[in-house]
């Protein structure tokens, strides 16, 4: 684990358009010349957008009921722990390299070195930085404790098992589980600091802002059931813009009609790859397509079919076959549309769902919704929920907060004949922490 974070480290320096790798095996006399004590250094340090926002987590979207996969597909993976993810399998369930584990600490610990660098070196006007590497070190333990924690229950949080929480580049320090309770603190902590700290919006949304913090705070109080909070930060970020991208402006005839950096994106995070969640293997459930109206205009720029006359996914944010997970303000619609339900406030969840519905339908075509009592507005936005944030990592932690609010809903799926099923709250939703990490910290692992 050691080598590994150093390997990071040196691989940031390197990666900073200040600091070349051939400078950096050089000896120096001058150690400024391979150290970011610069602002400059660090905000390039954050603006190396492929190794901080691209290689988000596959394990919650594998995991979810978002797609499924043929046997053929199936047998042709190489990767033996993905299928195992897809098949929910309790243990050695991540790749030897480049696993999500890495991926999410590699990413923390770059945040962990800017940081560090602007307290160590004293670094001035630095709070656009430090709020950008706060908003996204929160952003990224959020990811993860949707992956290897349980969902967040008041109750039962100051018991259940966290995630380590590594504040400091420090390679020596050892790596102990917090309780869950403790993560999410530190992710409210850093989010609200963030938004102290940050402006409106940024030179480009590759970088942070005050309402890409204010959107992760609402997407955290969702997640942690606490509504009042969701409604409140959605609504401020969308105080801040709150333009929708009009998909009759689309040509649904286009390869990927939604083109990145749009008007909706607050963040642009992009997942890693894996065979599962490629563009021809992964299978939309002919049943789930079916349930959009001929007039939502979804159901041709989300969907093509291939030559078998299976349902694909098109609609990714990232403009291309790679899949998103962006943080958008369609999400925000959402996010307001169901903490105001959840409050009883339908007037404001049905508002806030129309308008976003309207902005997805064929012009001139979409009747209102309505809802005369909170449990058929949350169906309604619920269903929503998953048509429009299909493919965009959500459906995971979405599953775990539902069951843990008592949808009981179960996942099924059947390979090779062999059906496998996730029950609801089962101890799965954790998923396995990487067997070497837990042999080389010592950290329990999650129950089975």
């Amino acid at each position: 684990m050691k080598n590994r974070i150093i390997i990071i480290v040196l691989s940031v320096l390197c990666l900073s358009p200040a600091v070349g790798c051939s400078d950096f095996l050089e000896e120096k006399s001058d150690s400024r010349l391979v150290t970011p004590e610069t602002l400059e250094d660090n905000q390039a340090l954050l603006d190396r957008i492929s190794n901080l926002l691209g290689g988000n987590s596959i394990s919650a979207e594998i995991s979810s009921d978002d797609l499924y996969i043929t046997d053929s597909d199936y047998n042709g993976i190489s990767y033996e722990p993905d299928k195992r993810l897809y098949t929910w399998q309790p243990n050695l369930v991540s790749r030897s390299s480049g696993n999500d584990w890495e991926s999410c600490f590699y990413r923390i610990n770059i945040c962990n070195t800017v940081l560090n660098n602007l307290q160590q070196y004293h670094i001035g006007n630095s709070g656009n930085v430090e709020g950008q590497a706060r908003a996204i070190r929160a952003a990224i333990y959020l990811e993860a404790a949707q992956i290897w924690c349980l969902a967040y229950n008041k109750s039962s949080a100051g018991n259940d098992l966290g995630l380590p929480l590594r504040l400091d580049p420090d390679v020596n320090q050892p790596s102990v589980r917090s309780s869950l309770s403790q993560t999410y603190d530190q992710i409210l902590t850093d989010l609200h600091m963030a938004v102290s700290l940050l402006p409106d919006k940024q030179v480009s949304v590759t970088r942070a802002s005050k309402a890409t913090a204010l959107g992760l705070l609402a997407r955290t109080y969702l997640y942690m059931g606490d509504y009042a909070n969701a409604l409140q930060y959605a609504d401020q970020a969308l105080e801040i813009d709150g333009e929708l991208l009009d998909f009759n402006s689309l040509n649904s005839s286009d390869s990927y009609p939604i083109k990145e950096m749009n008007v909706e994106v607050l963040l642009p995070t992009t997942i890693a790859y894996s065979p599962i969640l490629s563009g021809n293997n992964a299978k939309i459930a002919q049943s789930f397509y079916d349930s959009y109206d001929n007039n939502d205009l979804r159901k041709s720029i989300f969907f093509r079919m291939n030559s078998s006359g299976m349902i694909l996914f098109k609609g990714n944010y990232s403009g291309t076959s790679q899949r998103s997970s962006v943080l958008a303000k369609d999400e925000l619609y959402l996010i307001a549309a169901e903490s105001a339900a959840q409050l009883n406030d339908l007037d404001k969840a049905m508002e806030r769902l129309n308008g976003l519905l309207v902005k997805r339908w064929k012009s001139g075509t979409f009747t209102d919704f309505t809802a005369s009592d909170k449990a058929t507005a949350l169906e309604l936005i619920r269903n929503e929920r998953r048509k429009e944030l299909l493919l965009r990592g959500l459906r995971w932690a979405d599953l775990k907060r539902y069951n843990r609010d008592g949808t009981n809903i179960s996942l099924s799926r059947t390979v090779a004949g062999q059906t496998y099923t996730l029950v609801p709250n089962d101890l799965r939703y954790a998923i396995a922490i990487p067997e070497d990490i837990i042999k080389q910290t010592g950290m329990p692992q999650n129950p089975r």
